[in-house]
């Protein structure tokens, strides 16, 4: 039986999480009053529908939006899978890397120049209408027509669009722009689905995700409950909950409290350090991601900052950095040596090159040779995500090491991004990158200069990537990724430190969140 909601109810939920900021107990359970579970031989429960689970997470503030397509934080996109149906989710233990959601499957041409892909029967709006081929045409170029961060735009950057055809109310044609063998990867990446002709995100607009959204309030949270005519309930999956609550309580020892306290089941992005008291508590576990679901910590060096024009200078900034001291004094060990390179773990991730040492006094040469002076940078960064503020706090410190004046600017949760028009000017600024592959990665965020890039533009580097994702043959394909990943690993000023897995904390009453790379609640249920 589906549970309601009203505003009472989620205005009560933000103050028990003002109590749990304060320290104060606050008794509550799990909503859920249906019968025991029974086990399976691997003693997990067999999923059972009914409860209400409740999730906390770091939020944006009042810069949190339905609009997922501007969504400054990972709530935003949270909220945005619960709500939308997805296109499919990267797996690379299934059938070509992809697990699909509202899409039956696609195919690819021999040439390696279309996809057809071919819409799910029965998937439904929650006004009752049918999800077809315009409405995934409709969403792909969402991105374009209404605006959008740019992680949100690869299939605009890979697929002519425009030339796209729906040639029945299930099969949508789509040509490439150019040849490419990873094209599943982008269409599944991120892409959720909704309405042709939609231009405005609101609480009360048609849906076709696992969930209902009931209730929203920016920087408070959001109540969903079981959208009930949801395409997986007849292939028997989820959703199991009758309902759901997202909160948003930034604080992350606050969130922990309202974990320990009982006002929440879950807490996103705990880190490290309150993972080992969580664990200690019978009553809780903790859940990391293995890789390749790792997110990459990483900090854009500016070329319009006139000192990191100069290749030395970015190498001497990526030598001064410790990052085995990262991992073991900001993560207490629950972290992966990063080497300027993302998406460690996936296929394409080119694990021949030699990880970079901390070699002080090499960075020191490297600034002496490059003979530019005194520098001296704000490194900008935010708590976004577990780690993000402390490891900017290390390297503050190294560089302070090797001679360069670095300073903290440490903004507010939820404001690094959120005019990224500004963003994309400061001279050292700290970021977050989900785990996705490397070459579609590249090629949707770092092109032909794009804005993220601060200022590298790279023609041969972007050829030697389209190269290996239009390859045929595979040898030739990992030739060439492999020269790319050189390149931007010896020349490129994007520094990656360190990639952090999620560190989610949950009752063992628990099941079935699955990290995809941000937490999805279509399969989880309460034991």
């Amino acid at each position: 039986m589906a549970r309601t909601f009203d505003r009472r109810t989620l205005l009560r939920a933000g103050a028990m999480s003002l109590a749990a900021v304060a320290g104060v107990p606050v008794l509550a359970s799990c909503s859920n009053d249906d019968a025991a579970p029974t086990s399976s031989d691997a003693g997990t429960p067999t999923p059972r529908s009914g409860g209400t689970l409740r999730a906390a997470f770091v939020g944006g503030g009042a810069a949190e939006t339905l609009n997922f397509l501007l969504g400054p934080t990972g709530l935003d996109y949270v909220r945005a899978r619960c709500m939308h149906g997805a296109l499919g989710v990267l797996d690379p233990a299934a059938e070509h890397g992809v697990r699909y959601g509202v899409l039956e499957r696609i195919d690819v041409s021999d040439d390696l120049r279309t996809y057809t892909v071919k819409v799910r029967p029965g998937v439904t709006f929650t006004d009752g209408s049918t999800l077809t081929a315009r409405d995934v045409l409709y969403s792909l170029n969402a991105p374009v027509t209404l605006g959008s961060l740019p992680f949100l735009k690869p299939p605009s950057q890979n697929f002519d669009l425009a030339a796209a055809t729906v040639t029945d109310d299930t099969t949508l044609v789509l040509p490439t722009l150019r040849p490419i063998a990873d094209g599943r990867l982008v269409l599944c990446q991120s892409t959720l689905v909704f309405k042709d002709s939609t231009t405005a995100f609101t609480a009360d607009m048609p849906t076709c995700g696992p969930f209902k959204l009931v209730e929203f309030e920016p920087g408070q949270g959001a109540v969903f409950a079981r959208h009930d005519d949801y395409y997986g309930l007849a292939l028997g999956a989820g959703p199991y909950l009758d309902g759901l609550e997202l909160r948003t309580i930034p604080d992350a020892t606050a969130r922990v409290n309202a974990l320990t306290g009982g006002q929440v089941d879950f807490v996103s992005d705990i880190g490290p350090v309150a993972a080992r008291t969580v664990e200690r508590d019978e009553r809780f576990a903790v859940a990391v991601s293995d890789l390749p679901y790792a997110t990459s910590l990483s900090f854009g060096l500016n070329l319009s900052f006139a000192p990191f024009v100069d290749v030395r200078v970015r190498q001497a900034v990526k030598y001064a950095i410790d990052r085995e001291a990262i991992v073991r004094n900001v993560f207490f060990g629950r972290a992966f040596v990063g080497n300027d390179l993302p998406a460690l773990g996936f296929g394409d991730y080119a694990d021949e090159i030699e990880q970079r040492p901390y070699d002080p006094d090499r960075a020191r040469a490297l600034l002496a040779e490059a003979g530019v002076g005194a520098i001296t940078v704000a490194v900008t960064t935010a708590p976004e995500v577990a780690g993000m503020a402390e490891t900017a706090t290390v390297v503050v410190e190294n560089l302070n090491a090797v001679g360069i004046d670095a300073t903290l600017d440490q903004r507010p949760t939820g404001q690094l991004f959120s005019d990224f028009a500004a963003y994309v000017q400061l001279p050292f600024a700290a970021s977050y990158s989900p785990p996705v592959p490397p070459l579609s990665s590249y090629a949707a965020t770092r092109t032909a200069g794009s804005p993220s890039t601060f200022g590298f533009n790279r023609p041969d580097i972007d050829e030697l990537v389209a190269q290996a994702r239009g390859a045929v043959d595979a040898d030739q394909r990992r030739e060439a990724a492999v020269q790319a990943q050189r390149l931007i690993w010896e020349e490129g000023n994007q520094v990656i430190p360190v990639l952090a897995p999620s560190i989610n904390g949950h009752a063992t009453t628990v099941y079935g969140v699955r990290d995809e790379p941000f937490s999805s609640f279509e399969h989880a249920y309460l034991a």
